[in-house]
């Protein structure tokens, strides 16, 4: 079986955050490169959050938001895509959660599990990052069926409130894909 595409199409949702440079125009073109690939389409895009540092905190705040996207990729065919845009635009890996021009992580794809020395899907700290969550929140449909919904539901009740996380700006693509309403 080709594990890198399928005549299937799946809906995938990708965390993009930036820190270092033009924050908003790394986001965009993030998801310009995305949207530009044969197998991708960017269907949604949440608001830009500016958030605090996680982890390493001797950094400045990242611009965070999600987007969710149509592909036939499989999903580490889809992560080595991502790769390959973090290291088109600059992303430098020194310093673990350190700044960064671009991140890009697979979150979720059809409700898939996997385990792979690759990839793990849904993303293991997923349900602990406000700064994930609260951008996914923008973008999930109330009617989405692999579960996804649930689980971010259920994520956000355990967080402790939003400290660190106001909106920046509704849309930073130029494509004009603005999030969803809430």
């Amino acid at each position: 079986m080709n594990n890198h595409s399928t005549s299937e199409l799946s809906e995938a949702y990708i965390a993009l955050g930036a820190n270092l440079g033009d924050r908003e125009k790394s986001l965009n073109e993030a998801l310009t490169l995305l949207n530009a690939h044969a197998d991708i389409q960017v269907l949604r895009c949440s608001g830009a959050y500016e958030t605090e540092p996680v982890g390493y905190a001797d950094q400045p705040n990242f611009l965070n938001m999600a987007a969710a996207v149509r592909t036939s990729l499989m999903p580490e065919a889809l992560l080595k895509v991502m790769l390959e845009i973090e290291d088109q635009l600059g992303r430098v890996r020194t310093i673990r959660n350190g700044p960064r021009t671009v991140d890009l992580d697979l979150l979720w794809m059809d409700g898939k599990v996997l385990d792979t020395p690759l990839l793990i899907l849904p993303h293991p700290r997923m349900q602990e990052r406000a700064f994930v969550l609260f951008p996914l929140r923008d973008i999930v449909p109330k009617d989405e069926p692999s579960g996804l919904l649930e689980l971010m539901t259920k994520a956000l009740g355990k967080l402790d409130g939003r400290e660190g996380i106001k909106l920046w700006t509704t849309s930073v693509w130029g494509e004009g894909f603005g999030h969803t309403e809430s």
